[in-house]
């Protein structure tokens, strides 16, 4: 377990969005390289949380071979990505009820960085702050974040009684960290695809990952002189 030491942190993959660019469907169930958008994100997301639900819409069935409990929105109409968190955080307090944090991920982005949550958490543990969202390039990417799970009740009056949708617009009235995270070999982790010239462009960047990643392995081993 990724935090045996420590109360174990959940997580919720964000992928109930309606996809309007990709022309509808689950954006994160589009194939890239051996896998899908969503293998690649798991994949990443292995090791950085100690149970995680994928919050998605419809018929979970389509999502049976990731091996995920998957969790609907508990507001009604598509509330977007803050209806999304306060679906994870309601299922971790239910699941998880040890656990303090929770952290979110968008299912379509298949490069999200490994060291996410531990970032995250190093920035909430100094105590100065309430919650922590990542950002690259000057932009914040407030879908990636670690909330407190003792907000769940703070959070579902916003979303259900104010009517609040918008990450940004609930996180004002609460001191947040931002923690930055470089580009690197000219990939964004944050980088996400919208439409179909997107995601040709994601299966570019997975193939020079894949091969900058083969070339650096042949480096750790050279050959005997």
């Amino acid at each position: 377990m990724p935090h045996s030491n420590n109360p174990p942190i959940a997580g919720v993959v964000l992928a109930g969005g309606l996809s309007r660019r990709m022309g509808g469907g689950d954006k994160c169930l589009l194939p890239l390289g051996d896998t899908t958008i969503l293998g690649h994100v798991l994949a990443r997301l292995r090791g950085q949380v100690d149970k995680a639900v994928l919050n998605a819409n419809g018929d979970p069935a389509r999502f049976a071979t990731y091996g995920l409990p998957v969790a609907g929105d508990i507001v009604d109409g598509y509330a977007g990505p803050l209806a999304g968190v306060l679906t994870g955080l309601d299922w971790t307090a239910k699941n998880l009820p040890e656990a303090r944090w929770m952290a979110s991920f968008a299912a379509d982005t298949p490069f999200l960085p490994v060291d996410l949550v531990a970032r995250m958490l190093a920035a909430v543990e100094e105590g100065t702050v309430d919650m922590a969202c990542a950002a690259s390039q000057g932009r914040s990417h407030p879908v990636f974040g670690l909330w407190p799970v003792r907000l769940l009740d703070d959070l579902r009056d916003a979303v259900v009684v104010r009517g609040i949708r918008k990450v940004d617009a609930w996180t004002a009235g609460y001191r947040v960290a931002t923690v930055d995270f470089a580009v690197e070999e000219g990939l964004d982790p944050f980088f996400n695809a919208n439409t179909p010239e997107e995601m040709a462009t994601a299966q570019a960047l997975l193939e020079r990952s894949l091969l900058v990643n083969a070339k650096n392995q042949t480096n750790m081993y050279p050959e005997n002189a």
